[in-house]
């Protein structure tokens, strides 16, 4: 994953978040301190699992808990697990697609129990948006499916599917169809059809995630945009994770109505403050945790709005896109899975120019990341080292806790991190690594 033309190293006017050592637990008090010459900010430690920290977990879906129709592995499990701490579940997604009532019933199928009263979605959060902007009953034209039909009509607008009457020549109005197209209907019962009468114009454009989208309906939505309809997208993710790969998200349509209009979108979803905003709402949240796959869209969430935020690799995000993400991109905390939730997360410490992060130091040098053990490697069979790590493997800080296999990595990106933000970027990595970053690159 790229960094977005427009995504610069730092944005003086975001606020970092203060980090998860700052982070208030459900018991009111500081989890896991961080020992003299810890590195602050991302990837920090927890000596506690992340389900005891929290009181919410804030769950994208795509790539986090399936992928297509199929579950990802050990989600089920993991959540289930995660639920018997205490930890509350809202499941949030930018794929506007489906009514919550349906994707809770989706993934109750998939052996994760959920009521729709758990369920954001950006389709919710691009009509809230919509609703505060136009008057009750305002004729909204939906380019989306169900789900945003449903949150269109829930905040009381009308749905239509029509950019309305002819305009006066040159004005970019149109009529209902669109070179004799006979696209289906996705305004439901109240929209003008043949024989009713004339449709009104749309004051708004609503427009989000439909795999039946077709020419007819994205003409309608250019024609109405280029009339001066507000646009609202419900996200713009570039691509959607299926069970065969990454396939076109509601963000490649977006595109192209930018490019037939000229046009911005008003974003509801993930990352902008709308969808984030919600699902804290709903999800009653005082220490939530979110939890995603996508740097550009559930990390950007969390950091822009003072949230911890744990990465995932099941989805879009690589460790190769991890280790070149600009500051407002990274993580405070990394898992391979939603079995993350269950683990605490190690301390990393500075040792003159190297970070360490369990058995592994890095540093960077002329340019050039190199791995090398560290000097304080584990000495118990059980993964604990000597700072004090109890018998569960963690230390106060967090230190001690056992390699799930990503320690190398984190130590990299650290690395890798101080060094872009003091302007010397990694330019290679060394050949003689750990096999579990033997597939980095640097993009």
């Amino acid at each position: 994953m790229r960094a977005r033309e427009d995504q610069r190293p730092v944005r003086a006017e975001v606020s970092a978040p203060a980090g998860p050592a700052a982070a208030t637990d459900r018991a009111g008090d500081r989890a896991g301190g961080q020992a003299t010459g810890s590195v602050d900010g991302p990837l920090a430690a927890s000596a506690r699992p992340l389900a005891e920290r929290f009181d919410v977990a804030l769950l994208d879906l795509d790539g986090v808990v399936y992928r297509g129709d199929a579950v990802v592995p050990r989600a089920a499990e993991s959540l289930a697990a995660a639920r018997a701490t205490g930890l509350r579940l809202e499941f949030v997604t930018n794929n506007a697609l489906r009514p919550p009532a349906a994707v809770a019933e989706r993934l109750t199928r998939m052996g994760v129990p959920a009521r729709a009263e758990e369920v954001a979605t950006s389709a919710q959060a691009a009509a809230t948006m919509a609703a505060a902007r136009l008057a009750p009953g305002a004729p909204v034209l939906v380019l989306g499916g169900a789900g945003l039909r449903e949150a269109i009509e829930a905040v009381g607008l009308r749905p239509v599917a029509s950019a309305g009457p002819p305009g006066p020549p040159g004005s970019g109005a149109s009529g209902s169809s669109v070179s004799g197209s006979s696209a289906s209907d996705p305004a439901g019962p109240g929209s003008a059809g043949a024989g009713g009468p004339e449709p009104a114009a749309p004051a708004a454009v609503v427009q989000g995630f439909d795999p039946t989208i077709d020419y007819a309906r994205l003409a309608e939505a250019a024609l109405a945009i280029r009339a001066g309809a507000l646009w609202i997208a419900s996200n713009t993710d570039a691509t959607v994770p299926t069970e065969r790969g990454l396939a076109p998200g509601n963000g490649s349509l977006v595109a192209a109505l930018r490019t037939a209009t000229g046009q911005e979108p008003q974003v509801a979803g993930k990352p902008e403050r709308a969808l984030h905003a919600e699902s804290i709402r709903r999800g009653g949240a005082h220490s939530p945790l979110v939890v995603g796959d996508r740097l550009d869209t559930d990390i950007e969430s969390a950091n822009r709005h003072g949230t911890p935020g744990m990465l995932v690799f099941t989805g879009v995000t690589t460790p190769s896109d991890l280790l070149i993400a600009p500051p407002l991109w990274r993580p405070t905390f990394l898992a391979r899975d939603l079995a993350g939730l269950l683990a605490g997360a190690p301390a990393a410490r500075t040792d003159g120019p190297a970070i360490e992060v369990g058995e592994w130091r890095c540093v960077v040098d002329d340019g050039t990341l190199r791995w090398q053990p560290s000097r304080r490697r584990p000495t118990g069979s059980d993964g604990a080292g000597s700072d004090g790590a109890g018998s569960d493997g963690a230390g106060p800080d967090g230190g001690g806790l056992a390699d799930d296999g990503l320690d190398a990595l984190r130590a990299a990106c650290l690395a890798a991190w101080r060094a872009a933000d003091s302007g010397q970027p990694v330019r290679a990595l060394a050949a003689d690594r750990p096999e579990a970053v033997a597939d980095l690159t640097l993009g």
